[in-house]
């Protein structure tokens, strides 16, 4: 019997605590899908979700990251065109300048009102999630 299950993933929301108003760091993907993301990526074999995504932060943005919470899980089947995933989100701070890394074409720091439309996979709803917990203090519902 062949079992097909979900890939672990994890994703990083970056507080950049050095600047006014905390804005978070996202990156522009050098491969498909093209487009805006939160910084993350594939939890290797033998791996902790919390050391994949200190690793990965780090492989994308140069930043060295300080894990804060683990935020939500996001697991629908369709959030990754490629394939079956699952986010384990995490909320991180860092200081510094972020630079492009790895597959990453380009790396910015936005604003939360500033964030472009243009967001690969499920990351306009994870943001949506984190901006509503960031302002009311609250975690969003489960579907």
């Amino acid at each position: 019997m062949t079992y097909r299950n979900p890939i672990p993933t994890v994703d990083i929301i970056i507080e950049m605590m050095d600047r006014p108003y905390r804005p978070i760091v996202l990156i522009e993907r050098l491969n498909a899908p093209l487009g805006w993301a939160i910084p993350g990526g594939f939890v290797d074999y033998g791996e902790s979700v919390e050391t994949a995504a200190v690793r990965e932060a780090e492989e994308e943005t140069g930043l060295h990251v300080k894990l804060i919470e683990q935020f939500q899980v996001y697991s629908d089947p369709e959030r990754d065109p490629r394939q079956h995933t699952i986010s384990i989100v995490f909320l991180a701070t860092a200081k510094g300048q972020p630079k492009a890394q790895d597959d990453a074409k380009d790396v910015k720091i936005f604003e939360l009102w500033q964030i472009p439309n243009n967001l690969c996979f499920d990351h306009d709803r994870i943001l949506r999630d984190y901006r509503y917990y960031r302002d009311h203090g609250l975690r969003p519902r489960l579907a």
